[in-house]
């Protein structure tokens, strides 16, 4: 049996810890927050005890793993002293502010056999397996332009949370959009900043217009991608959309955590065969059906051969089911790898600084619009 502890009694170590707790080798042991009646609203629902200060934490035998839910410029500090400490960790994104942090932080767990990971949860999705399986197998042709359009809320982000502070959070694209360019990455391996920009909020009252919107445009192997977060809609019009395009079509996948898959493609009966086996459940809808004489087309200077044009529909559990699914997966992926340190994780501290190099860099290289 594990024992874990918690940094941060917010609202996302509240949804999240319930998740941890599914994994029967792991026990609670308590709460450290900077507002103490935060952390006994905590206690109350959860038990375990309410710590005053970190070290209380660390100097503590029985805790093995710290889990840290903390806005973004106390990961690193925090992290550092579990890890001295000898303890696991596992870390909201981003990993820290700085690369060099990270790095510090990854050959601090390494010299110890310690796991350190920041919850960069996406990967564990089924659908991201069923992207990759598409894209592995070059079912729909070569991959040629994708985008990812966050239109997120700000309604519950008032002017003086630590979000719009940039020493704080880092700013959009180190806070929220290395979800986005890890996943990315997992697809298609590594990319290359082309361009950013960020567009500053006038009306702000601090901080000196808060950039509210944020784009980059980033090159994998011979095609791009653009990531655009907004942080400006109510939370009724929150909602978000990917798109990959492809030499015979298109994957569209819905929400930031994605429960719901569109594909519409020109595709053969084996491909909609491969397609069926892959995901399940699916709506089919047969849009055109050609003859011998339309089966073939051109596209890039290439022949495509097709049966059918289709409209292929999936919806998964609820965004929050969802949610909660990839948390629980990332925990017991984690879990095992502290019972054996030869398991091969799907997220590992690679995934903190890769997804935070190109983040830094988006932010450090975008175009200001004021």
């Amino acid at each position: 049996m594990k024992s874990i502890a918690v940094i941060g009694a917010g609202n996302f170590s509240t949804f999240a810890l319930p998740q941890m707790l599914e994994h029967d080798k792991v026990a609670f042991a308590g709460i450290l927050d900077s507002d103490g009646e935060k952390a006994k609203v905590f206690q109350a629902k959860f038990g375990g005890r309410v710590f005053s200060a970190l070290h209380e934490i660390t100097e503590d035998n029985q805790i093995d793993i710290v889990y840290i839910a903390t806005p973004p410029w106390l990961h690193y500090s925090q992290a550092r002293e579990c890890l001295l400490a000898n303890k696991h960790v596992i870390c909201e994104k981003p990993a820290a502010l700085h690369v060099e942090e990270v790095k510090t932080l990854i050959r601090m767990a390494k010299e110890k056999n310690r796991l350190y990971v920041v919850n960069l949860m996406q990967r564990y999705n089924p659908l991201f397996h069923v992207v990759k399986k598409i894209i592995d197998d070059n079912i729909l042709g070569a991959f040629l332009h994708g985008f990812f359009e966050n239109y997120a809320s700000d309604e519950f982000l008032d002017p003086l949370h630590w979000f719009w502070e940039e020493k704080k959070s880092g700013g959009i694209f180190i806070e929220h959009a290395v979800h986005f360019f890890d996943l990315f990455e997992g697809w298609f391996g590594k990319g290359h900043l082309l361009n950013a920009l960020e567009i500053k909020r006038k009306q702000s009252p601090i901080y000196h217009k808060t950039a509210d919107r944020v784009q980059a445009i980033v090159q994998y192997k011979d095609a791009i991608v653009n990531f655009y977060h907004g942080f400006d809609q109510a939370k009724k019009l929150d909602r978000q959309e990917i798109r990959l395009v492809f030499e015979k079509g298109n994957i569209n996948l819905y929400e930031w955590v994605p429960n719901k898959m569109k594909i519409e493609a020109i595709l053969t009966k084996e491909d909609l065969e491969i397609l069926e086996s892959l995901i399940s459940p699916i709506e089919i809808t047969i849009k055109e059906k050609y003859s011998v004489d339309e089966k073939k087309s051109l596209g890039r200077f290439k022949v495509i051969s097709s049966d059918f044009k289709v409209e292929i529909l999936h919806q998964g559990d609820s965004k929050m089911t969802t949610y909660q699914n990839l948390v629980a997966n990332l925990f017991a992926d984690q879990m095992k790898w502290i019972k054996n340190p030869g398991h091969d994780r799907i997220i590992t501290e690679e995934n903190a600084l890769n997804s935070l190099q190109i983040a830094i860099a988006s932010h450090q290289n975008a175009v200001i619009i004021n």
